[in-house]
């Protein structure tokens, strides 16, 4: 498999110039020969960009987020050499018309995103599409994220006013106090029905979000049974659907919906971490790369929970260095086979169970 760094500069021990910048590993062969002459003589590569690896210990608040700042800024810096991530398949153009129509019905707009990316899973237009409607933010996979992440955003959306519900759509945790919250605020629909002589109906709450992040799980979680399909790949839904909780709710389940066009790039590349978005949008090399950059910069995980794992130093190297790494030691080469495993280790919380952000400032 051919690999090539992009925009990566060794220390002069290794080269006088950054010779990586544009030089193809034939092969194997090829890179276990310059593993072994060069990576293992020089502990001291550095993280290309961005701020020191080291981060502040410690129980301050302020400088924790001062650190999860610097990340942000490091992220939009990394991801300038990387090749864009697009995905937009066929169906979402059909369904995104189809879904500004059913949102004119809707008394409750329920979104769901990752807890892990609140911010990335939050569709740009949609608080246009949504208006005046009475809205509920579900941020699903709770269990994947730590006390501190959850306090974070739980006080952020507080201080903006907006109705927040914790979520495991897995295992059903939070899905009845989603059906309480969406009824009571929608009691007044019927209120004005009577008013106007007419007969109470159920109240139309419409399940809407990023693919992958859950809808259809939580949704046959509420009816505890499996009324939509569901799976942990985006791209499972394909058609609008409502279905009957009761006899006063009634739900909206919706495919997946995602921009033409993800200008944030930061942000498309922390769907991909999240298996967000399709596989085919982005190289898994390239996205494992940056998540072990990230990793180590993040404050309750650093370096060291990379070292328990694969037992490869990781202090002072790029993220490219630690994946060809990890490749010779157990994969024999196969870098996207390393690659996958960083993705899959971490979605399986094997680094722990984290948010890949906190809120802005």
């Amino acid at each position: 498999m051919a690999v090539q760094f992009s925009g990566v500069c060794l220390p002069n021990s290794l080269t006088n110039n950054c010779f990586l910048q544009n030089h193809p590993f034939n092969g194997k062969r090829s890179l276990a020969a310059f593993a072994s002459t060069h990576m293992q003589s020089s502990p001291t590569i550095q993280i290309v960009g961005g701020s020191p690896t080291q981060y502040r210990q410690g129980n301050d608040s302020r400088k924790v987020e001062d650190d999860w700042f610097d990340l942000e800024t490091d992220l939009q810096h990394w991801i300038k050499a990387l090749r864009p991530v697009q995905w937009y398949p066929g169906h979402i153009a059909k369904t995104e018309r189809e879904l500004k129509e059913q949102i004119k019905l809707m008394d409750v707009v329920v979104e769901v995103r990752d807890a892990r990316i609140p911010m990335s899973t939050s569709h740009p237009q949609m608080d246009l599409w949504v208006g005046n409607r009475k809205r509920i933010i579900v941020l699903n996979r709770e269990d994947m994220i730590c006390t501190s992440d959850r306090n974070a955003w739980a006080d952020h959306f507080a201080k903006q006013g907006i109705r927040v519900v914790f979520s495991n759509g897995q295992l059903g945790m939070g899905s009845m106090k989603l059906s309480r919250l969406a009824k009571s605020l929608a009691d007044d629909v019927n209120v004005k029905r009577r008013a106007r002589g007419l007969l109470p109906r159920a109240v139309r709450a419409g399940i809407v979000g990023y693919p992958n992040v859950g809808k259809s799980s939580l949704i046959n979680r509420l009816l505890k049974r499996r009324i939509c399909a569901a799976a942990p790949r985006p791209g499972v839904t394909r058609q609008l659907r409502w279905v009957r909780f009761g006899k006063d709710l009634e739900l909206l389940d919706s495919p997946g919906i995602i921009p033409m066009r993800i200008s944030d790039q930061s942000a498309a590349l922390k769907l991909a971490i999240c298996d967000d978005i399709g596989e085919r949008s982005y190289d898994v090399t390239d996205i494992a790369a940056i998540l072990v950059q990230m990793l180590a910069r993040i404050p309750s995980i650093g370096t060291k929970a990379l070292y328990n794992r694969y037992r490869i130093e990781t202090d002072g190297q790029t993220g490219q260095i630690f994946v060809h790494k990890l490749a010779l030691k157990l994969f024999s080469g196969d870098v996207h086979q390393a690659s996958f495993r960083i993705l899959t280790d971490f979605r399986k919380g094997k680094f722990g169970w984290f948010a890949l952000e906190r809120p802005p400032r």
